[in-house]
């Protein structure tokens, strides 16, 4: 461990500082749930374990810090010339929730294929309804679709093995348009995108926000899908065109949409995405899971023993 380090834990929600001292350490550390408590807190900090309460004008106003952990997996919100121009390391929280959010775009997609979101609105209701005879509004079997699948890192091959468990057909989509996962059947590069899309009952995202995905799913790539095609977006709000989507859920371009992020969060009240039957939505929950305090704290204890030992590589470096 950095010795004497104190280690600052900075979320709105997650109990990091109680799995931090059930591991029976005996460090100290402050917990932090506002950005004003964070900010209060930084100057006594050595090591800061943050995600949403993160400012990177706070770079400067840590003079004791060396260590940034990531409570999130990703990491677009920290400046790294900066971090790294003042020294200070900082690594990602990469895996903790694999198994969460490929769990939740599968639960995604068979809430709108199995019509789970209309039956509760009709259980609210006490409303029974009777056999459908047209097909076009009947429930969906996931055998045999295709699902398009852009992000083939561990959380899009987790995706990839429960699709294929359903009897599903993976087409991959990432950078180098190279795949070895058995559950992928092939694999392009992004560049190709547009022609696999007339391909996909299901377009899934798990791709991480970059300068090459934002607005990656625009009007164009919309219209490309067929008009029965789901899109499911488990990754980052801004690599899809939301004003695009919104036109074509609404003009029938594609059937449907389940959505857990969004450009702005929480989603605006005014959005029509609220109201609209073919959408299902959930509030950036997908990487939710009652064992994410656990992982956090094994990765930040790894990387504490390891600067501690002067080891020059981090698990899940970013600088």
């Amino acid at each position: 461990m950095l010795t004497n380090a104190t280690i600052l834990f900075g979320h709105p929600a997650f109990q990091l500082g109680s799995e931090y001292q059930s591991r029976g350490i005996g460090q100290n550390f402050i917990e932090a749930r506002t950005f004003e408590d964070v900010e209060a807190q930084l100057p006594n900090a050595d090591v800061l374990v943050v995600s949403k309460l993160w400012r990177n004008d706070w770079i400067d106003r840590g003079p004791r810090l060396k260590f940034i952990q990531s409570v999130s997996a990703g990491t677009e919100q920290y400046d790294r010339a900066r971090i790294a121009a003042k020294g200070i390391r900082l690594a990602s929280a990469q895996g903790v929730n694999t198994g969460a959010v490929g769990d939740h775009a599968i639960g995604l997609i068979l809430s709108l294929t199995r019509h789970l979101h209309l039956a509760r609105d009709r259980q609210r209701d006490h409303a029974w309804r009777t056999n459908i005879s047209d097909l076009s509004r009947r429930e969906q079997e996931l055998n045999q679709q295709t699902m398009v699948l852009v992000g083939l890192g561990p959380i899009g091959q987790r995706i990839a093995d429960l699709a294929k468990a359903f009897g599903m057909r993976v087409l991959g989509v990432n950078r180098s348009g190279k795949c070895s996962h058995p559950s992928i059947e092939a694999a392009v590069s992004i560049s190709c995108l547009l022609e696999v899309l007339p391909h996909a009952d299901f377009l899934v995202l798990a791709c991480p926000l970059t300068p090459e995905t934002q607005g990656l799913i625009d009007d164009a790539r919309l219209k490309a899908m067929k008009p029965s095609a789901t899109l499911i977006n488990v990754a980052r709000g801004r690599i899809v065109d939301q004003p695009a989507l919104i036109a074509a859920l609404q003009s029938g371009t594609i059937a449907g949409a389940g959505l857990d992020c969004f450009h702005d969060e929480p989603l605006p009240a005014i959005s029509p995405l609220w109201d609209m039957a073919n959408v299902v939505i959930t509030p950036h929950s997908a990487g939710e899971t009652r064992s994410y305090e656990i992982r956090v704290i094994d990765i930040l204890l790894e990387n504490l023993k390891r600067l501690a030992s002067g080891e020059t590589v981090l698990h899940n470096q970013i600088v």
